[in-house]
């Protein structure tokens, strides 16, 4: 990590290819089709602001909330081109799994949600965030991760095929 952080040509590469998978699941969960658009851009911000980051040890958790910020500024994008293009939001965002990890009904289901659900739902059930952790990475008071994530769960039961 240090290495990488003074310029490293080669800890970095292993660094991103460390993070990379990681990143991508984060960002799958969230952005759906625009997962790798999101990813890549969180890459790039990690290879360019690496050299900033003062505390090695929060490396994980500096790069998971950028991978979170990227992931919703994308399916926000895509939710509001949708709207303006007069489509229904959910249908565009449904798209052919890029990730083998999400299975396509939980997909389909996710895909029907807002991005700032899918979001919470990624943090705290995919990975294993406490509710300060997942306030901290979104920004939000721990109050507000607890009424989302309630609600983001209520909306992905009403829409789970029973």
């Amino acid at each position: 990590m240090l290495a990488a952080q003074r310029g490293d040509v080669l800890a970095m590469s292993l660094l991103m290819d460390r993070l990379a998978p990681w990143l991508a699941r984060i960002c799958g969960g969230i952005a759906l089709e625009h997962a790798d658009d999101a990813a890549q851009e969180t890459l790039v911000q990690v290879f360019r602001d690496l050299r900033d980051l003062r505390e090695p040890e929060a490396l994980r958790g500096w790069a998971r909330r950028i991978a979170v910020r990227e992931s919703v500024r994308h399916a926000q994008r895509a939710r509001e081109q949708a709207t303006r293009a007069g489509g229904d939001a959910a249908e565009v965002l449904r798209a052919p799994p890029g990730d083998l990890a999400l299975a396509p009904d939980v997909r389909a289901v996710l895909a029907q949600l807002a991005p700032e659900q899918r979001a919470i739902l990624v943090l705290r059930d995919l990975e294993g965030l406490s509710e300060e952790e997942a306030a901290a990475q979104l920004g939000v008071a721990r109050g507000t991760v607890k009424s989302r994530l309630s609600r983001a769960r209520e909306a992905f039961a009403r829409r789970w095929p029973a």
